[in-house]
């Protein structure tokens, strides 16, 4: 084995590594705040008592859980259009990855709402709260705490998969680094910079959830 590393390419287009990174982290801030949306309806219509619901909350979740995120980002990117829904690509490819997200955050969201204590709920009819006040100020909250280490890996899980923006030419932190590789065919400098970006950040969303968890927890 002959390589000799050499990280001078690399280096000198760092910062073409550092804006594909900060706009994985937009991509992914975007997606997940509307998938969060998404998720929070489809997993209180997955606990409804609506059979309607129930039904149609979980076909979504099915049928998008079970399609390949590079399929889904594919089919918006360039199918839509033949049908007359013309996106650009970073609005496809957001679009895309919060409807993926909702599929996933909403199973998080349904077992966050079954955790919550149905006695709760009871006394707060019990004192003639609505169920949307009841939902709002005692449920969604308690939710919420509940299901912060598991949101957390999905966030982390949806971060990363940002990088397949790249199949559409987003320029990314993925793109940008196949670009390099490209250009300069230092392939092992390239992608192991690359990749300690994406455990770099990962790392520091994955603190930052823990720190958000300790401050959320209930003192013994």
């Amino acid at each position: 084995m002959d390589y000799a590393l050499n990280f001078a390419v690399v280096w000198r287009s760092f910062d073409r590594l550092l804006e594909g990174l900060g706009l994985s982290l937009l991509l992914a801030v975007g997606s997940i705040a509307i998938g969060i949306a998404i998720g929070l309806v489809l997993g209180f219509a997955l606990v409804s008592r609506s059979g309607i619901a129930r039904r149609l909350a979980g076909a979504y979740v099915t049928v998008i859980r079970n399609t390949p995120i590079l399929v889904l980002v594919l089919f918006v990117y360039f199918a839509l259009p033949d049908l007359g829904v013309q996106l650009e690509g970073i609005e496809s490819f957001v679009a895309t990855l919060a409807v993926y997200s909702g599929a996933y955050l909403a199973e998080v969201f349904r077992a966050g709402l079954l955790s919550v204590p149905k006695g709760l709920r009871e006394a707060a009819q019990a004192i003639g709260m609505s169920r949307l006040q009841i939902n709002a100020s005692i449920v969604a909250p308690l939710m919420l705490r509940n299901v912060l280490p598991s949101l957390g890996s999905t966030v982390i899980s949806l971060f990363k998969d940002t990088s397949l923006a790249a199949a559409i030419a987003i320029p990314e932190l993925t793109f940008e680094a196949r670009k390099i590789n490209v250009e300069s065919f230092r392939v092992v400098e390239t992608w192991l910079v690359a990749s300690l970006l994406y455990v770099a950040t990962c790392t520091v969303l994955a603190a930052l959830f823990r720190r958000l968890e300790r401050r959320l927890a209930i003192p013994r």
